[in-house]
């Protein structure tokens, strides 16, 4: 069977029209992949990758094509457009190298983050904004939990995640859903493949308390890191960019509490909310 390259679309963004213009001064070269592979010295698979939008090009791949093409800094100006951009579909990206991490490290300010959330707490969640139809939260629901097998699988990525300490006195859902979900966090809290820790309102300000981040490292070697901000995401696959956030987070972790006492402070939040959910009405 004749392969037929998948179609492009250049014009959708920056990192789309660089995949076409990779492929264009490819083919007036009268270059296959793996010909222009054994050249700029990357794989075939990533350059197919980037040819479809589908990978960041890595930020030594433009001035090795420009060096193949004699295109002088095309690929180079095109690539400092393509890594300040958001991504077209940014979260169904999120959650495609999300799937392949074997490293996940998330920081919360204000909401558990997805990959430790409950049914009845995303539930709760994933039921705004008012009039979304019940079938519609059940299915959110179950792709949430769905992203969670990860961390049960038999080869499961190394799971880090400091919380604020207000994320476990906010009663999303109500006294008896916040105490199972932060009941349902114990388990996790100091294993050989997850740590949950609590950065305490002791330590005051820091640095990215404007909102929750998602730092995943990959295969390879390659990094992506994820803000959101009142509900817009912001996912980033530059180097510089994704390891300036994850000294950020590092700050945090020397300031978090270790995981037993994160775990002590977890049960007295427990403690609260039993005793909310025995109140009588």
């Amino acid at each position: 069977m004749k392969f037929t390259p998948k179609e492009l679309t250049p014009y959708l963004s920056a990192r789309h029209y660089f995949g076409s213009e990779q492929r264009r001064h490819r083919e007036l070269a009268r270059l296959s992949l793996v010909q222009l592979a054994d050249i700029v010295n990357f794989s075939k698979s990533t350059l197919g990758r980037v040819e479809v939008a589908e990978l960041l090009p890595p930020p030594e791949l433009p001035a090795a094509l420009d060096a193949a093409f004699g295109t002088d800094k095309h690929f180079h100006g095109l690539y400092q457009l393509a890594r300040k951009e958001s991504h077209p579909d940014q979260f169904r990206r999120l959650m495609d190298l999300e799937a392949e991490a074997e490293v996940i490290e998330a920081f919360a300010t204000l909401i558990m983050p997805g990959l430790l959330q409950t049914a009845d707490y995303a539930r709760t969640l994933l039921s705004q904004p008012a009039g979304v139809t019940p079938e519609l939260i059940e299915e959110r629901v179950q792709v949430r939990l769905g992203r969670q097998e990860r961390l049960r699988s038999s080869t499961p990525p190394r799971y880090w995640a400091i919380l604020d300490e207000a994320i476990l006195y906010r009663p999303v859902g109500g006294p008896r859903v916040m105490h199972d979900q932060l009941k349902a966090l114990l388990p996790l809290i100091d294993t050989p493949t997850t740590k949950i820790q609590v950065l305490p309102f002791a330590h005051g300000g820091y640095e990215l308390m404007d909102g929750p981040t998602l730092l995943l490292r990959l295969p390879g070697g390659k990094v992506a890191a994820y803000d959101e901000y009142r509900g817009r995401g912001h996912l980033m696959e530059d180097p510089g960019e994704v390891n300036r956030r994850w000294a950020s987070y590092d700050a945090l972790r020397a300031y978090a509490l270790p995981p037993q006492d994160s775990a002590d402070l977890i049960r007295h939040a427990m403690k609260g909310y039993e005793q909310c959910a025995a109140a009588p009405n």
